[in-house]
């Protein structure tokens, strides 16, 4: 018996020392993926523009907020929301509670991102400018970012790490 309870006290302990651990491990596996399931739609958006030749677009799924999900589609119309008889490519759901996402963008009237068929990305205002920017998600203290370039190329970052280039 008094093996039993010196086994429970360890184990108690041992608990006790790693929940905390765990549970930082769990909300960094959120927030990584959230950024790499983000990360994978900007590059299937980019893909599907340079395939079809024509501009493709990432946009929120409720049109204002990213949390909700997001749609690529082609919009025929260029309003940044899914109307009846565009193609919608590929769509997702609304993000694990607790994380944010915000949007930084140079033409920043209305959350969307938009390649055209060269792969580079374009504003709403001018075919020729470039939208260049980032998304930030968040969980608590953790952070990721999705960097666009003037080019259209997108990487993941994690702003407590790269300070400087991120």
């Amino acid at each position: 018996m008094v093996e039993l309870m010196t086994v429970l006290a360890i184990a108690a302990v041992l608990l006790a020392v790693g929940v905390p651990s765990f549970n930082a491990l769990i909300k960094i596996q959120r927030i990584s993926t959230t950024a790499n399931n983000f990360f994978a739609a900007v590059n299937l958006t980019r893909s599907e523009a340079i395939q079809r030749g024509i501009r493709v677009d990432l946009v929120p799924a409720d049109g204002t907020n990213w949390e909700n999900g997001w749609i690529v589609l082609i919009d025929r119309n260029g309003n940044q929301k899914a109307d009846p008889g565009e193609q919608i490519i590929f769509s997702t759901g609304p993000v694990p509670p607790g994380i944010t996402i915000k949007s930084s963008f140079t033409d920043s009237k209305r959350p969307y991102l938009a390649y055209n068929g060269t792969g580079r990305t374009r504003t709403n205002a001018n075919s020729q400018t470039p939208q260049l920017g980032s998304w930030s998600f968040t969980l608590d203290d953790h952070a990721r970012r999705i960097v666009i370039n003037f080019l259209g190329r997108p990487r993941v970052c994690n702003p407590k790490v790269e300070t400087t280039t991120c």
